[in-house]
């Protein structure tokens, strides 16, 4: 029987599920649960990455007793990411969705390219925490990190290259930040 591990990082806790297929049932197991919780440092809201790095590898442990696992899947909230510079190392904690940092984006990124057209070429509904103002506010406000960043990885593909090393973005995921062109 064919297992394979999910790792799901939800608003507030993440969870490691094995999951199995016997030919006719699928079935789902929670092997581990942990807290997700973001940490405010001088006014900006962090994910805690090495934390639930490490909880990443407590549920490999758990799995582990669960038998050979086929694969593994990484789930978080699909906008966020770390910034890697040239050699791979991490420039920061990469910063949560519910920091306030992109207050007033939205309609600095209007002035450059209006609503109708950025809307026509992602299809992705405007919320201040979308990658793409994620990004302005960057430019805007620390562009010294954009200048030292050799990589973006969103999210579930940072937790995938610090287990792996491969610097990889899932399609699916990269289509949230309102960086994908939908038309090619």
């Amino acid at each position: 029987m064919k297992k394979v591990l999910a790792i799901d990082f939800g608003a507030s806790s993440g969870r490691a599920i094995i999951g199995s297929f016997d030919g006719e049932k699928i079935t789902l197991e929670e092997i581990h649960r942990f807290s997700n919780d973001p940490v405010s440092v001088n006014g900006t809201t962090y994910w805690d990455v090495l934390r639930l790095f490490h909880e990443i590898k407590q549920g490999l442990i758990n799995a582990k007793a669960c038998g050979e696992i086929s694969s593994i899947g990484i789930d978080t909230w699909g906008v966020d990411f770390g910034l890697l510079d040239e050699h791979g190392d991490l420039l920061e904690n990469p910063i949560h969705y519910r920091d306030t940092r992109t207050v007033g984006m939205i309609e600095e990124a209007f002035k450059a390219v209006p609503k109708d057209k950025l809307y026509g070429l992602t299809g992705i509904q405007f919320m201040e925490l979308n990658t793409v103002f994620q990004l302005l506010s960057l430019a805007k406000k620390r562009p010294y990190l954009l200048e030292k960043a050799d990589k973006l990885l969103f999210m579930p593909d940072l937790f995938g290259y610090m287990l792996t090393g491969k610097k990889t973005t899932e399609y699916s995921i990269a289509t949230t930040s309102q960086l994908v062109d939908i038309n090619t």
